[in-house]
């Protein structure tokens, strides 16, 4: 799997919610580097999970939609003569 690269605005953005939630939740302080950081080590621990998941939900919207498309073609054959009578 390729790794998770997040633009940088999204990074800050996503390090300045951590750094609340330690402030909020914990009552402790964490740096932009160790924001960073924990990010980090999220992507790359959870992001496979995460990935993986997300091709699964993928895979079942598009066997759901397959479903549909199948029955759909199925309604629209054409009735065919019966050429034995």
């Amino acid at each position: 799997m390729i790794p998770i690269k997040l633009p940088k605005e999204q990074k800050l953005e996503i390090a300045s919610r951590v750094q609340g939630y330690f402030e909020d939740e914990r009552s402790e302080s964490i740096g932009q580097l160790g924001a960073e950081q924990l990010i980090d080590f999220m992507i790359s621990e959870l992001g496979p999970y995460i990935y993986n998941k997300a091709i699964e939900d993928a895979r079942a919207f598009i066997t759901e939609k397959m479903a549909q498309i199948d029955d759909d073609l199925y309604a629209l054959e054409k009735p065919l003569r019966n050429w034995n009578k």
